[in-house]
Parts: structure tokens; C-alpha cells; sequence
């Protein structure tokens, strides 16, 4: 990618006049008498001799010189918040400006200064803000937005503070769309992410994190493979996992289809709690092989045969001897499942206890295939045609009351001319 693509941002000011307030700015935590030495080979190197192609027109020179400044970048420098801002602006806009963008060397100095940053005792909001400058510098297809968002990652992530860089799987996979590096790169970008939510203790984040981690690995590494059945146990042990379908839409998911869990995710992805009794009727010893809480289990698989059913009968009564037949609990107990399933996002609707039935006004389907594209096929058929009835009445109703309405019109002008006889008989 060519220097040219680069957003430069400069100050007012010749290239000298810059240069010689960069070097100004590091020589600040000098003692007095040591910051003329600091200076002169700065000022010495900005003089053009005689015979000397002007510095404007001379970008070797001007690498050069700007490649020593960056040399004595040690830290933030001394400064205020707004002035270690503007410092960084002005240097990281002359390195992108002079150097290609895709050059060994121009990443060399982007991950040297951010070495600086992370290493630095400023507050982690200026860090934020020089960052945040740096990357929307860069040109969007640039790899070198990568190493910058990842070392924006790390800060968040040591300081307890992800929320502040407003991260999202949508956006994060917009990035790895736009950036030119490797699939290599990306992946552990991705896993970077993953290992920050997990610190955080951010279990719903970390476990989506990982499904596009997964999703990038190349399917036959043992990479791949590792992480796939680690993404098994954990939406198998987490209690907020109800959603299967994603799973198995992964590669790497699916080549695992030997290991000893996969029969167990299959069973919450399409079964109901039958299927699952008459698993761990066999299985009971990899409870404690993969670490499984059989009681968080047997909920999970209860809650999603409650959810099948309720699809099932979208805008119908459900009996609660049907509940409790499914649920295999007592009667008494269907409630208390039902409200459940209704915490946990997976239904919605009305408890009746007079009627002791459910009336089902939303529920999530487990997989979305054929069979459910032809359940809600038909239940648009028969939305469509309880609509084309409504319409019928209403247009009914109006040309009914149209013809009312030109009746009554007409009717005062004949009551008016009988009754003016009989007021004319009355005088």
C-alpha cells in the first residue's frame, strides 16, 4: 500500500519548523544544560548545504531525520494530557506520510511506539486517546490497524475496562474483513479477544468471541480441533447457552462428530429429555471426564423440550398435564418451568391457573429448517387469510354504511315537507 493512502494530520508549520518542535517536546526531561547537545544534530540535519536538493523535495533525507526522532521516543514524554495528544499526532502522521505503509520498517516503528505506550504510567485514557488516533489514521484496508486495535485490547483488558472500546462480534468481524494480513494473524487477534472476555469474567461474551474464533481456524489443524471441543464443553456447561444452532453450522464442530460429547450436543440441539435420559443412562461416567453439571444439564434440556413444544403451538392453550407430560414433572411443578423458560428468553405468553393451560405467544425454535420454514409458511397462509376475512368485513361494514348513510340524507327533506303542513294545521 503506498504512503499516499495515509490520513496525515499536520500542525501549521514548515517540515523543519515540525521536526524541530518534536525534538523540543523529548528533550523537555532533559536538565537544562544537556538540551542544546540533544538538539544540534536535529538542527545540523534540517540545514540544507549548498548544492543539496531542498528538503521538501528530498523524502530519503526526511526518513532519516524523522527515523532518529523516533529513535529518542522513549515514552509519553513530559507534558499535559493535550500536548502528549498533540505530540503523537504530529509523529505518527509524519511516519505514515513518509514511510510505505506496507514496509518491514514502518511496522517496526508502529510496534516499537506501541511498546512505548502500553509501557508507560500515563492514565489509561490518554493511552485510549492516542490509539484511537493512530488507528483512524491508518487507511481501513491496512494491516497495521491490527497490531494498534490489539494493544487497545490488551490495555482494556489489563485496566478492567472492555467496555470502553465498545467491541462487538459484528464489528469485530468488519474489521477482519477490511484488514489486509493474514488468516494466521487474524485468528489470533480473535483469540486475544477471547482470552480478555474470559479474564473478565464476561462468560456470554467470551463464549460468542469463540464461535468466530473456531470459525477461522482452518478445519483440519489440531488448533482447530482443540478449540472446537473446548466451544462444545463450554455451551454444554454454560447455563445461559440455549442456542445450539451455531455450533453445528462451524466445520470444526462437525469433524469432532467422533468425540464422546458429540452425541450429547446433538441431543440439545433436536431432542427432548427422553433422548437425554437415555444418554446419561450410558454416559454417566463423562460427567465428571469434562467436567458436566448434571443438574445444570438436565435444566437446559428440560427448558429446550418446554421451548420445542411451545413452538409447536404458537397462539394455542397448552394444558398443563401436556407441560408436565413433556417436562416429565409433576403438575404442580409445570409453572415454575414455565416461568423459567420465559427468564431465560426462550418462550413468552400466559399462565392461566383457572384454565391450567399456557397460552404460547412466542417461542424460540432450536433449529430453523425445512420443518420450521413449512410450520411458518402455514401460519402465514392462515395469518394471510385471517387478514383477507378482516378486510372483507371492513369493506362490508363500509359499503353497508354508505348506503345507511345516503338513505338518511335523503329522508329529512321528505319528514321536512310532511311535517310543514302539520305545523301550518297546528297555527
Amino acid at each position: 500500500m503506498a504512503a499516499s493512502d495515509a490520513i496525515s494530520v499536520f500542525a501549521e508549520g514548515t517540515f523543519e519548523e515540525q521536526i524541530l518542535e518534536l525534538v523540543n517536546y523529548l528533550a523537555r526531561p532533559l536538565p537544562e544544560e544537556q538540551r542544546p547537545g540533544f538538539l544540534q544534530p536535529f538542527q545540523d540535519a534540517l540545514v540544507t548545504g549548498e548544492g543539496q536538493t531542498p528538503l521538501d523535495q528530498d523524502n530519503e533525507r526526511r526518513q532519516q531525520i524523522l527515523s532518529k526522532v523516533l529513535e529518542q521516543v522513549k515514552d509519553l514524554g513530559d507534558g499535559s494530557e493535550r500536548e502528549i495528544e498533540g505530540f503523537f499526532n504530529l509523529l505518527l502522521a509524519h511516519l505514515l506520510s513518509l514511510f510505505p505503509l506496507d514496509a518491514p520498517q514502518t511496522s517496526q516503528f508502529v510496534v516499537g511506539l506501541l511498546q512505548t505506550i502500553v509501557n508507560s504510567n500515563e492514565p489509561s485514557g490518554t493511552k485510549y486517546r492516542i490509539l484511537t488516533n493512530l488507528y483512524n489514521t491508518i487507511p481501513q484496508h491496512c494491516g497495521l490497524r491490527l497490531p494498534v486495535q490489539r494493544t487497545l485490547v490488551e490495555i482494556a483488558s489489563a485496566n478492567d475496562e472492555l467496555s470502553y472500546i465498545s467491541l462487538s462480534t459484528a464489528v469485530l468481524e468488519k474489521w477482519l474483513s477490511e484488514w489486509d494480513v493474514t488468516d494466521e494473524e487474524k485468528s489470533k487477534f480473535i483469540k486475544v479477544v477471547v482470552d480478555a472476555y474470559t479474564k473478565a469474567g464476561d462468560a456470554e461474551a467470551s463464549y460468542q468471541y469463540s464461535i468466530v474464533y473456531v470459525r477461522s481456524l482452518p478445519t483440519s489443524t489440531e488448533t482447530a480441533h482443540g478449540a472446537a471441543l473446548d466451544l462444545i464443553s463450554t455451551a454444554l456447561r454454560s447455563p445461559t447457552v440455549f442456542d445450539f444452532d451455531p455450533l453445528f453450522r462451524l466445520d470444526a464442530v462437525v469433524a469432532a462428530k467422533s468425540h464422546e460429547t458429540f452425541p450429547l450436543l446433538q441431543i440439545f440441539l433436536n431432542d427432548g429429555l427422553s433422548e437425554y435420559k437415555a444418554w446419561e443412562a450410558s454416559h454417566s461416567d463423562l460427567y465428571t471426564k469434562f467436567d458436566l453439571d448434571k443438574a445444570q444439564l438436565e435444566r437446559k434440556i428440560r427448558l429446550l423440550s418446554l421451548a420445542s413444544l411451545a413452538f409447536q403451538n404458537l397462539g394455542r392453550d397448552v394444558s398443563y398435564s401436556v407441560l408436565a407430560t413433556a417436562l416429565q414433572v409433576e403438575q404442580s411443578d409445570v409453572e415454575r418451568w414455565v416461568i423459567d423458560a420465559i427468564r431465560a428468553g426462550l418462550v413468552s405468553g400466559k399462565l392461566s391457573q383457572t384454565s391450567q393451560t399456557f397460552h404460547v405467544v412466542r417461542a424460540k425454535a432450536r433449529v430453523f429448517e425445512r420443518a420450521q420454514w413449512e410450520s411458518l409458511e402455514k401460519r402465514l397462509a392462515a395469518w394471510k387469510a385471517g387478514l383477507a376475512s378482516v378486510l372483507e368485513v371492513v369493506a362490508s361494514t363500509k359499503k353497508r354504511n354508505g348506503a345507511d348513510s345516503s338513505a338518511t340524507s335523503a329522508a329529512p327533506n321528505g319528514v321536512e315537507a310532511a311535517a310543514q303542513p302539520a305545523q301550518e294545521v297546528a297555527a
